[in-house]
């Protein structure tokens, strides 16, 4: 699917929740023991190593901006999330989180581009028109079609109205 498009100095973004790992709906992971992988999601990103020039994920996170969990919780999740990707012989660049609620004035959530200036500012060499974004949801595709990135849908439970360029049950399916 991706094969022939991509090649080494393209990056691909990725949401966290019902990408990388299993997502609550209706509810938030919290705490490091309610982080659980997606099928073939550490499998994937040991790929994605090799072929893209950065990894980076972006999240909406607004447990966070809600009370539900705290800043430090977080970054447990991702710290654990990030090692775990380390020792099956993967890479995540960094990751990018927006934590205030929908309502807020200085609102970074996706659909909303903000989380990648940030990371086109922390890496210069990202160009959007040469990135993927990955995602499960509506503010996901958004995001990427806001940038000019090519989009993949990882199809879930979540209605969705929004075209992508690709569709996938399961991140495995763009391993070529």
């Amino acid at each position: 699917m991706l094969k022939g498009l991509i090649d080494f100095s393209w990056t691909l973004f990725l949401d966290r929740d019902g990408v990388i790992n299993k997502r609550v709906f209706g509810g938030y992971i919290t705490h490091v023991k309610d982080f659980e992988f997606n099928l073939g999601v550490l499998d994937f990103l040991q790929f994605a190593h090799l072929n893209f020039h950065r990894i980076v994920i972006v999240t909406n996170q607004q447990g966070v901006g809600k009370g539900i969990m705290s800043e430090n919780d977080l970054s447990d999740i991702h710290r654990y999330m990030i090692s775990k990707v380390i020792e099956n012989h993967g890479r995540i660049d960094k990751v990018y989180t927006a934590t205030n609620l929908k309502n807020d004035q200085k609102n970074s959530r996706k659909p909303l581009p903000n989380m990648g200036y940030k990371a086109q500012d922390d890496f210069p060499t990202i160009d959007f028109s040469k990135s993927v974004m990955i995602g499960d949801t509506n503010s996901d595709l958004l995001f990427g079609k806001n940038l000019g990135m090519k989009t993949v849908l990882v199809k879930s439970d979540e209605f969705i109205s929004e075209s992508s360029d690709f569709q996938i049950s399961n991140l495995t399916e763009l391993i070529f």
